[in-house]
């Protein structure tokens, strides 16, 4: 069984996309009997349970705020060996999901993928996108848009770890490392660029100064990151 796990907080308009791309893809790499899809809905108030319910996803209420700690609700009620993490505006195509089992087949233990943005881009957010791009590779590190892994090595390592609000998914890349191989897919996965329209350059800029003066400490409070958990949308 391949378990697709969405958390997802008030996307009841990017989560039908999602969830047609997911069972597209899925569909068509084991077969309809093969897949489940877990949306975790974590304290949406616009509907995003019902919505993934009608697109024949299971549904887990979750009132976390936190994206760890929901992703790890997601595999804790997910019935796969095999864990994919997509988050809700995210789409995952058929190459892209056959490369993701395939590494695993070949020995992976996980991996992640190429990120590419939708829509138009300035040519500064092309150029950090690719270094970003680079970065990760570079590190073997996974964007949280898209996380795959073998349920054995998720185990082992604990999951998401819950002491961070954001970069879980770097933190989770390394640990999955300590137990075999992890890969990141010349594939490319789609993703928004919604928060480049939702919060301007100089929020970015300056999440980023932060980040250079108090390092990780950072990624361990809720409030000092509203770019992830801030009401905003585009």
């Amino acid at each position: 069984m391949l378990s697709l796990i969405v958390p997802a907080h008030d996307e009841a308009t990017r989560l039908p996309a999602t969830l047609q791309a997911l069972h597209a893809a899925a569909s068509a790499t084991v077969g309809t009997d093969g897949f489940e899809i877990v949306v975790v809905d974590d304290a949406s108030s616009d509907g995003t349970g019902d919505i993934a319910r009608a697109a024949g996803a299971r549904v887990l209420r979750v009132e976390h705020r936190h994206i760890a700690a929901t992703r790890n609700a997601g595999a804790r009620a997910a019935r796969g060996d095999t864990l994919v993490f997509v988050d809700a505006d995210t789409r995952v195509d058929t190459a892209l999901l056959r490369a993701a089992l395939s590494a695993l087949e070949a020995g992976a233990v996980g991996g992640g993928a190429t990120v590419a943005l939708r829509g138009p881009l300035a040519w500064h957010v092309r150029a950090g996108l690719a270094a970003s791009n680079w970065l990760l590779r570079r590190m073997r590190a996974a964007a949280g848009c898209f996380v795959f892994c073998r349920r054995d090595a998720f185990e082992a390592v604990g999951g998401f770890d819950e002491r961070w609000f954001a970069g879980e998914d770097v933190a989770l890349s390394r640990a999955l490392a300590t137990q075999g191989r992890f890969v990141v897919l010349r594939e490319r996965v789609s993703t928004s660029a919604r928060k480049l329209r939702s919060h301007p350059l100089r929020e970015h800029l300056w999440l980023l100064l932060r980040f250079a003066v108090r390092g990780r400490r950072l990624l361990r409070s809720r409030d000092a990151l509203g770019l992830w958990y801030g009401g905003r949308r585009d």
